[in-house]
């Protein structure tokens, strides 16, 4: 069942493609040989057969393109960026063999039509993709039967700690039906690990298999799956159509930093170091300043609006400077808008023993703290734009951990410490996931994976993910 539906979902995608594609060429003809041709000096060609042909043909290259870029892979499809990627580089590798090819050999087809459909479809391609991805999502979430069933294989704590982690992001499409543990921790009643069924033994995987009907056997870390064990499952499971994946102890470690190599017939895991400075450390220093900029010209008058409704609303200043802790532990003063009554710090000691949320953070769903135009404010996060002015004077990201307050900086432990090692930034993993909603330890976890494998990329992602974010108002209080 869940094997049709990925061939399904991988169809409608093609299809998505394939339409994205043809708008794109279509478009593209339009506006070089349509009514706004004039604007970039074309006209009517002086035979229109012959594009109809190359409209075509260049439709089929494209998807032949995205084709060899395992664009369609159903493993990789409906999570994570790499199947943007791809999308991205399959159009303009495209794109720039066709320039190559047409500048050694003078194919005749107007420039700005390939420029216009190319970057019509990048755009088109994206969108279609976003929006399937997104309805997978819901489908995955509402119905168990989008997802990949999947037996686990290991000892008992590293089972728990699998399914724990798939289950926090189901949309990943693993949904866990049962679990196979080593033989001497069987026992002769029926065994449960937290709400998961014990189906078997290592032992009996094969039979497993058979009784819940999975498509994917994950296999974990266990002192008793030996190299031969391990081999031979493999085996057992040729042409039962199920998958095997290895489950390995590393968490939290992003994809572009893991290459496997194998050496002597065993593949080993090579995990490249976190990259805390160098040239695209230098790239995001520049792209994180260059857009701050841009989107402090464009809210100025945003900015106007939010300070009077600030003044006209009670008495105190417009702007609020807290000490928060940034890169290298080295403390500086964050900017927002004041949406608290002016003596809120003296009255947080009254509301200590109402705190709702766990860890170093004070966090409360009705704050009576909180001004009524500063409680709009915080709904859509507009009283964190002034933040932008730190981010111009180098003290802050676009994207990075939770600025912390030097007082939960002194209660750091080693591990979370970590967080210090990149600019805390005015958006991040743990605003996309559910900001106040989060637990301590959920949030210091997103904080220490975005530390560990940040990249531009997902810089981009998350800036995108936020605008649905702060649109739903999600955590925010």
């Amino acid at each position: 069942m869940v094997k049709s539906r990925q061939r399904a979902y991988v169809r409608a995608v093609f299809l998505i493609d394939a339409a994205m594609i043809t708008i794109a060429v279509l478009g593209g003809y339009a506006v070089r040989f349509g009514e706004l041709s004039e604007k970039f000096g074309g006209g009517a060609p002086r035979d229109s057969r012959p594009y109809a042909v190359i409209m075509v043909g260049l439709g089929l290259v494209w998807l032949v393109s995205l084709k060899l870029m395992r664009s369609y892979d159903a493993r990789l499809l409906g999570y994570g960026v790499d199947e943007f990627r791809r999308v991205a580089a399959a159009t303009i590798r495209l794109a720039g063999a066709i320039a190559i090819v047409g500048y050694v050999i003078d194919l005749g087809v107007a420039r700005w039509f390939l420029l216009f459909s190319f970057t019509l479809g990048l755009v088109g391609l994206v969108l279609g993709r976003y929006a399937a991805r997104k309805w997978l999502h819901r489908a995955r979430k509402r119905d168990g039967a989008w997802s990949r069933q999947v037996l686990v294989v290991g000892d008992a704590s590293h089972v728990n700690e699998l399914v724990a982690t798939l289950r926090r992001e189901p949309y990943a499409g693993y949904h866990v039906v049962g679990a196979c543990i080593p033989d001497a921790l069987i026992a002769p009643v029926p065994q449960r690990l937290g709400d998961v069924p014990v189906v078997g033994s290592f032992r009996t995987v094969l039979q497993a298999v058979e009784s819940t009907g999975v498509d994917t056997v994950a296999v974990t870390t266990s002192g008793e799956l030996t190299a031969i064990r391990l081999r031979r499952l493999g085996w057992q499971l040729e042409g039962t159509g199920v998958d095997m994946v290895l489950a390995p102890a590393l968490t939290d470690v992003a994809g572009p930093r893991i290459h496997t190599r194998p050496v002597a017939g065993l593949p080993l895991i090579h995990v490249e170091a976190p990259e805390f400075r160098g040239g695209r450390k230098l790239v995001k220093g520049f792209f994180d300043r260059a857009a701050a900029l841009i989107a402090l010209t464009l809210t100025l008058p945003l900015l106007v609006v939010i300070a009077i409704a600030i003044k006209l609303d009670g008495r105190g200043p417009v702007f609020f400077r807290q000490t928060r802790v940034g890169l290298s532990g080295k403390e500086f003063g964050v900017f927002k808008f004041r949406t608290m009554v002016v003596n809120a710090e003296e009255v947080l000691a009254q509301l200590r023993a109402r705190n709702e949320t766990d860890g170093l953070m004070f966090k409360m769903r009705d704050d009576p703290r909180v001004t009524r135009v500063g409680r709009f404010l915080r709904r859509f996060s507009l009283d964190e734009l002034p933040q932008l002015l730190n981010v111009l004077l180098g003290q802050m990201s676009l994207v990075g951990p939770r600025p912390p307050l030097p007082r939960e900086v002194a209660r750091y432990d080693g591990d979370v410490a970590r967080r210090l090692l990149v600019k805390p930034g005015i958006t991040g993993l743990w605003q996309v996931s559910g900001r106040s909603d989060l637990s301590w330890e959920d949030g210091i976890r997103l904080d220490l994976y975005y530390v560990e494998n940040w990249s531009l990329t997902a810089d981009l992602a998350i800036l995108w993910k936020t605008i649905g974010a702060v649109i739903a108002s999600r955590g925010a209080y």
